[in-house]
């Protein structure tokens, strides 16, 4: 928990700084970040440090495609800043902490009641109508009732949900009213998009034991050529 609670005081003071900062600004950021991001990872076993570069990868990708080339969303400044991609793997590390620190079935529990409840708000009392957000809570009610990485899936929500709803109300980033090319109706931000978060982490999980396993083989030593 203390770890979850550390992580989460250094993305919100580094939310707030960014809409203070510009370009240059958002460069050291970044620096800043990748640096605590590998602080983060000291302790961790390599299963875990494998986690998180491929949530780092999935979700750079992810990034890249939904705000950049498909603009779902933009930053402050339109450009994809260098703390992003550090910041996802901090994100799946709270997510972790914090379902080591609770009770799986509390923190499930939770988790599919907030992303229900927000799904239903969007398409009824909120203030932006929010039909593509809906369609990633059966995604993460899935995971959650199927999934053997519930918890953390539980974890990463909330955490995802809290800087979700603390970003876009700093102006950090917003969401187009509906997604670019469809009627498709949009929130600011989406339900779905703490569900749909929760892709990357499966992507991650699935990716690191091929990523242990092309670590190994790399670090093998050759084998000594006879005379």
């Amino acid at each position: 928990m203390v770890r979850a609670a550390a992580i989460g005081a250094y993305l919100a003071a580094l939310l707030a700084v960014d809409t203070r900062v510009g370009l240059h600004g958002q460069y050291a950021l970044g620096a800043l970040t990748w640096v605590a991001l590998a602080a983060a990872c000291v302790p961790l076993d390599a299963r875990r440090r494998a986690q998180v570069a491929g949530v780092v990868v999935f979700a750079t990708v992810g990034e890249v495609t939904g705000s950049l080339i498909w603009g779902v969303y933009h930053y402050r400044l339109h450009n994809l800043p260098l703390f992003i991609p550090p910041a996802h793997g901090l994100v799946f590390l709270a997510g972790c902490s914090l379902a080591a620190a609770l009770r799986e079935r509390r923190l499930v529990v939770l988790a599919a009641a907030g992303s229900i409840g927000w799904g239903l708000a969007g398409l009824t009392v909120l203030p932006r109508l929010d039909v593509a957000g809906a369609f990633g809570v059966p995604l993460l009610c899935l995971f959650l009732w199927r999934s053997r990485n519930r918890a953390s899936y539980a974890g990463v929500f909330l955490v995802v949900a809290a800087l979700e709803l603390y970003g876009t109300w700093l102006g950090t980033w917003s969401w187009a009213t509906h997604l670019p090319g469809t009627p498709i109706a949009d929130g600011n931000p989406p339900s779905g998009v703490a569900s749909g978060y929760v892709w990357f982490d499966v992507m991650a999980m699935l990716a690191a034991p091929w990523l242990l396993t092309l670590a190994r083989l790399r670090r093998r030593e050759p084998l000594p050529v006879e005379a």
